[in-house]
């Protein structure tokens, strides 16, 4: 807790500082860039391990099944049986084993997610400082605006990597998946804010356009399409 305290604390320190150069957030954003690649990582990890196990299990569910073809069943029904069981263990944990790597491709899904975020916000805060059509004032407000995106951002890096960790111990899998979606649909939320805000505020110079070769070069740099 007195951790994310602290991130938060240089988070707010870094936004709130003059706006002079895009650079005055950006450490704290790739802070958590770092973060999220860590979290990466670690999934990418669990998914190599858990896909050598699918291999371990198809191998050994393969081979089963060629000894079991060989054999005349009516002749050896409890040896049958309790192969037959065997068999149905090997399925029973696949199917556990591909959940999880499903459950984890999902978590990579939501991470990159999260870096796009952090890139279109570093993207965006450098071209509307060298925007002369805002205001000191403007900025400022704009500061406070990506200092809640980064804030929550960090929030939900928290989140996943708490995600990641639960493989480790006991929960179900409704109760894994319910913290998946709550994770997804946040970042989600963050995203869309991003951009619906990095919108506005590109139409808003646009709109402030003193002649037709002004309003070009601002399409130009924002990548306005007409």
């Amino acid at each position: 807790m007195r951790k994310n305290i602290l991130f938060f604390l240089f988070v707010s320190l870094a936004v709130l500082t003059p706006v002079h150069t895009a650079q005055a957030a950006n450490p704290w954003a790739a802070i958590i860039k770092a973060a999220i690649k860590r979290v990466v990582r670690a999934v990418d990890l669990l998914i190599q391990r858990r896909q050598n196990a699918v291999i371990k299990l198809q191998n050994a569910q393969k081979a089963l099944e060629n000894t079991m073809s060989k054999l005349h069943l009516d002749e050896i029904t409890d040896w049958v049986k309790k192969q037959r069981d065997l068999y149905k263990e090997y399925y029973d944990e696949l199917k556990k084993v591909k959940a999880v790597i499903s459950y984890y491709f999902r978590i990579k899904q939501i991470a990159e997610k999260q870096v796009l975020i952090v890139e279109q916000y570093q993207k965006a805060w450098g071209l509307f400082q060298s925007d002369k059509h805002f205001s000191y004032s403007e900025l400022i407000y704009m500061q406070k605006v990506y200092e809640g995106i980064l804030e929550q951002t960090a929030k939900n890096v928290d989140m996943l990597s708490l995600v990641v960790t639960a493989f480790s111990t006991q929960m179900t899998d409704v109760e894994r998946l319910e913290m998946i979606t709550r994770v997804a649909d946040q970042v989600e939320l963050v995203h869309d804010e991003l951009v619906s805000f990095n919108r506005q505020n590109q139409m808003l110079s646009l709109s402030r356009a003193r002649s037709e070769l002004d309003a070009k070069l601002i399409k130009q740099l924002y990548g306005i399409q007409d």
